[in-house]
């Protein structure tokens, strides 16, 4: 099968989704990621030049480590990307060409404006990918895909989890996934936050920086109530402990309480319905 991961930002797919990705480049599947901007307003002290090279080059090396195709848009600048008819036809134009079993993106509530485009572009491409008059320069696809959301914590509305994939296994891989997004795991994001980062040369202790405290041995109610921004391993284990029970039903009482991260799917309406039998063929794991 070929499954698309779109993000509004290199970093994206790789927070909420990475573990997914192991999971289906495992089966033999084919993963794609598509960054629909180019990482040039992540930084405060690179010039939004330097910052898209540094970004291009963090990602290339992501692909090399979880054995995927990464795109990048890039000439589309961070905080630039809007849903107008241009973009919805290039987008279309590019899932078409790649004709994808399954579609992972934003939802179009978000605190920011590059994540709710994007997740609406998607949302607008969606009926069109069928349509032969629409961008006629590539055929129209003879099925619609299934299209599912990343996890996020906005209220209004609620994010609904309809799969929750245990990734423990997978854990170490997707620390040095984050860790290969220096500029932002070590720079950008810490100097959002105000965090003290060790040096460069401190590998050791930015490694323990990006890792954060073990949530072994915490209960559900610590881990969530834990400052979100104290480590990945952390931040992580949250999905984990939001959906518990969604885990349970999937895994069985024992293994579903075992479970300490994880990453968690919406479906989104508007693309084919995720009956049983595609929830077995995409979600095996």
């Amino acid at each position: 099968m070929k499954i698309l991961m779109i993000g509004a930002h290199q970093d994206d797919m790789e927070f909420q989704g990475s573990g997914t990705a192991m999971h289906f480049c495992r089966l033999g599947h084919e993963v794609r990621v598509l960054s629909m901007a180019n990482g040039c307003g992540g930084h405060h002290i690179l010039s939004p030049e330097e910052t898209s090279r540094v970004r291009r080059e963090e990602s290339r090396r992501v692909g090399e480590i979880l054995g995927i195709r990464y795109d990048v848009c890039d000439d589309v600048d961070d905080c630039t990307i809007v849903a107008d008819i241009p973009s919805r036809r290039r987008l279309t134009r590019y899932i078409r060409e790649y004709s994808p079993d399954l579609i992972i993106t934003h939802r179009p509530n978000d605190y920011h404006t590059d994540h709710r485009n994007t997740g609406l572009l998607v949302q607008d491409v969606a009926y069109l990918l069928t349509v032969p008059h629409e961008c006629p320069d590539v055929p129209a696809m003879r099925f619609m895909p299934v299209i599912m959301y990343f996890e996020d914590t906005f209220r209004y509305p609620p994010f609904e989890a309809d799969v929750v994939v245990d990734t423990d296994e997978f854990l170490e891989k997707k620390l040095e996934v984050a860790d290969a997004n220096a500029s932002q795991v070590y720079e950008w994001l810490p100097y959002t936050y105000g965090q003290e980062v060790p040096p460069e040369s401190d590998r050791e202790g930015r490694l323990a920086f990006l890792r954060g405290p073990s949530v072994d041995g915490m209960t559900d109610g610590e881990i969530l109530a834990a400052d979100e921004n104290s480590g990945y391993v952390l931040l992580y284990a949250k999905t984990a402990s939001r959906h518990r029970q969604k885990l349970i039903e999937r895994y069985g009482e024992e293994r579903g309480r075992r479970v300490r991260t994880a990453e968690a799917f919406m479906v989104c309406e508007y693309g084919a319905p995720l009956t049983e039998e595609k929830r077995h063929l995409f979600f095996p794991f």
